[in-house]
């Protein structure tokens, strides 16, 4: 190697020193134009599409455990949807407050597990409501964890919940949820599998006389997003016994309506040409068949034998193609004559 290959020392400091100045420069000029530095282990993901459907079941969930809950107390209660937030679940458990009842649930047949989170002052304050007291002795947690009968309470509690939330997704897609366990700690209850994961977090506020506080309900992402489609598009908020009502009487207006059955005993093919050549005393040979199809607007519901009966042309049914339609009777068709009936023109020449 010649001497002139060699590094001066001043070219070896500026190689330790990453650069020099012209890659700080370079670094001076990425920031100046906006330039982020870019981590796919820490990206966020940004849901662009709202639940509605999920808005719709907040609702009612809301509703519901607020009729359960007067049940349970008896005392006016008041539940309201207070937000619905797409967020990281570490975002979502740095607020969580210390001791927290985490509940874990599995909501089959989606796959993961969804949390009910009541604070301590949810708790205390249904224990105070539920032993007469009106708020007036405000319990402190002081770090604690939640005694027998605060346990034994919130287990209530989160029976109701449960129920409530059930009946509220029943319309929209019926799910059997199941209790897993309870913790005390957001890092024992992890739900995700990364903390950037996003979660849905419904925050319920929660009212008793002079008393409120807030308690959530987190569901992963993942978790629902196989039924995005259904959750996205448009829900009413429909009573399920006014719905039910409403499927009896339109059921019932169904059947009472008026259609046409049409009865083809024959099909000819013709070209345009024959047809425009027919005239008055033209004789079309036909063969008709033994089995002939009735149809309703134009769908086959029904095979059937042709004959009379009491004089009159008639179909015996033989083969019913829609399973829908009520099957004909056959108490009547004793006197149900089969093949060909004779006009008035033919007894003539008889």
């Amino acid at each position: 190697m010649a001497i002139d290959d060699l590094l001066s020392q001043d070219e070896i400091d500026m190689l330790l020193r990453g650069g020099g100045d012209s890659d700080a420069s370079d670094v001076d000029k990425l920031k100046d134009a906006g330039v982020r530095p870019y981590d796919p282990a820490t990206q966020h993901r940004v849901i662009h599409e709202r639940l509605h459907a999920l808005d719709i079941i907040n609702e009612r969930f809301a509703r519901y455990f607020r009729m359960s809950l007067f049940n349970l107390i008896r005392r006016s209660i008041d539940i309201t949807v207070t937000s619905v937030r797409y967020q990281s679940y570490s975002d979502f458990s740095l607020h969580m407050p210390m001791p927290t009842n985490i509940n874990l649930l599995a909501m089959k047949p989606l796959r993961g597990t969804a949390l009910v989170v009541f604070p301590p002052s949810v708790v205390f304050m249904v224990v105070d409501n539920l032993f007469g007291g009106d708020g007036r002795f405000v319990t402190k947690s002081e770090g604690r964890e939640f005694t027998h009968t605060e346990q034994r309470i919130i287990r209530r509690l989160l029976g109701l919940s449960v129920d409530a939330y059930k009946d509220a997704w029943k319309s929209v897609y019926p799910l059997e949820i199941e209790y897993l366990r309870s913790e005390m700690q957001a890092k024992f209850a992890n739900i995700t599998s990364s903390p950037n994961e996003i979660v849905v977090n419904a925050t319920f506020h929660l009212e008793v006389g002079n008393l409120s506080s807030d308690f959530n309900i987190v569901i992963p992402y993942l978790m629902i997003e196989p039924m995005r489609k259904l959750l996205t598009g448009p829900l009413t908020d429909v009573n399920p016994e006014e719905e039910r009502d409403w499927n009896k009487r339109m059921a019932g207006e169904i059947t009472h309506s008026e259609i046409e059955l049409i009865a083809d005993f024959v099909e000819m093919d013709a070209r345009v040409g024959q047809v425009m050549a027919l005239k008055v005393g033209d004789v079309l040979p036909i063969e008709l068949p033994d089995i002939v199809s009735a149809r309703v607007d134009g769908v086959p519901v029904m095979k059937c034998e042709y004959g009379s009966q009491n004089g009159l042309r008639a179909l015996l049914v033989k083969e019913l193609v829609d399973h829908s339609l009520s099957p004909a009777s056959s108490s009547s068709t004793s006197r149900f004559i089969k093949g060909h009936v004779s006009t008035a023109k033919e007894s003539d020449h008889d």
